[in-house]
């Protein structure tokens, strides 16, 4: 008998853009079963993916199919990882600048789209079915950017979400009256979320001020970048913040880890009392930012901050070999920050999920059918050689990474069953 037996945990969806990522499947998709999946307690099952949710999760043989199975025997099943940080209007533009460059990456809506579609679809093989991407709005581009990036997540329907995050320049003074019209416009038109760079403006904290109110007009998220080097305007947004719904998340924050550690950690308790998200970049930085390095996560989780992490710029000028992969991310959150490998992976799976808005993932029956298989026993395991990968979204497999390697002949090769590669006139011992 199975495991799990269906039950319906919380449906509810933000509003807005981010329902338009959840869109109804038909109840005509046949079941799939994943068969043979190792889960993180150990245990060895079967799972039947029904529509967009888990139907059942059993022990291997248990569960009956009435469509087709997918082997999963050697690999690792773990709930979808999600991108909270990307930009997908920049993104694939770095061989665009620099010497013997063709020229400036075009800036005409359909290029933008092409390049956004792509870069979700190279972040969905990496195994993220949802994606919040960060887009420039006002200035001489005013929101053909952002109708670019919205036409990718129509393109995209049936293989991963894509959530858009407005970006003004300016909010304040006589500059900033525009941004705030084509802020406004930029809701209208179905970016999910609020965000902006408020650094970059004369007065960050009027920009702050700015963006939680019209967020709070229209019931969205917020989510800002910034260094985060500045404790008074930190505890200021902090104090602003507090209790607005459905959340704020800031990032990358890597200034916090050049504060002194008492002020760093003031600040860190000051973001977990106001439930502030901290979405760091342990890849590198983004938006052309000159200070690199990433945000003290162990403090700030050690204060009780929530903190996911994304994979910031993927191949543009900002990080030309960015790799928009969360693994990656999570890798280098266990590798280089200390993070124990199921703390990391939460940070780019289930914790940017819920910074995302996103319902919650566990290979439970009656949860979302978002999920990753990567072939290992372990999350250490997967993180250390996260090769091949089969991404689930809404209950059907969306992408496959397969890799084989393969060694030379050699007595070494055969006495310990290595893969060799093989020759038509090969025989047993690699010999002719």
């Amino acid at each position: 008998m199975p495991d799990s037996q269906p039950r319906r945990p919380d449906d509810s969806v933000p509003g807005g853009a981010d329902a338009a990522t959840h869109d109804a499947t038909t109840g005509d998709t046949p079941a799939l079963v994943l068969s043979g999946a190792r889960l993180t307690d150990g245990r060895t099952v079967d799972v039947r993916l029904g529509g967009s949710r888990i139907e059942a999760v059993g022990t291997t043989g248990s569960l009956g199919a009435r469509g087709p199975r997918v082997d999963l025997r050697g690999y690792l099943l773990l709930p979808a990882p999600a991108e909270p940080h990307a930009h997908s209007d920049t993104a694939l533009t770095a061989d665009s600048s620099g010497p013997g460059s063709p020229g400036p990456a075009s800036h005409r809506a359909e290029d933008i789209q092409r390049r956004a579609t792509e870069a979700a679809l190279l972040q969905l093989g990496h195994g993220a079915t949802a994606l919040r991407s960060h887009v420039r709005i006002g200035d001489v581009q005013g929101l053909a950017r952002l109708e670019a990036v919205l036409q990718a997540r129509r393109a995209l329907r049936g293989l991963a979400g894509l959530t858009a995050v407005a970006v003004p320049r300016l909010l304040t003074g006589i500059a900033g009256a525009d941004g705030l019209a084509v802020l406004r416009d930029a809701v209208k038109m179905g970016a999910g979320v609020v965000g902006g760079c408020p650094d970059l403006d004369p007065d960050p904290t009027g920009y702050t001020e700015a963006v939680l109110e019209i967020a709070a007009e229209h019931g969205c998220p917020v989510d800002l970048h910034t260094d985060s080097d500045d404790p008074a305007r930190l505890a200021r947004l902090a104090a602003m913040a507090g209790g607005l719904r459905p959340g704020v998340a800031i990032g990358p924050c890597a200034g916090l880890a050049r504060l002194p550690h008492d002020v760093a950690t003031r600040a860190a308790d000051q973001l977990a009392a106001a439930g502030v998200t901290v979405i760091c970049l342990p890849q590198g930085g983004c938006c052309g930012a000159e200070q690199r390095g990433t945000a003290p996560v162990r403090l700030l989780r050690a204060a009780g901050v929530r903190v996911a992490a994304g994979s910031g710029a993927l191949r543009d000028a900002s990080n030309p070999v960015g790799r928009g992969d969360p693994l990656e991310a999570a890798y280098l959150l266990a590798s280089q920050y200390g993070l124990r490998a199921e703390h990391a992976y939460d940070a780019v799976s289930v914790t940017a999920r819920e910074a995302m808005g996103l319902p919650e993932v566990r290979v439970e029956a009656g949860f979302p059918a978002e999920l990753l298989a990567v072939r290992g026993d372990t999350v250490a395991g997967v993180l250390s050689l996260a090769y091949s990968r089969i991404v689930v979204h809404r209950g059907r497999v969306v992408a496959r990474t397969s890799a084989v390697r393969e060694y030379g002949d050699s007595e070494t090769t055969v006495a310990l069953g290595l893969p060799r590669q093989g020759r038509p006139d090969s025989q047993p011992g690699g010999r002719p």
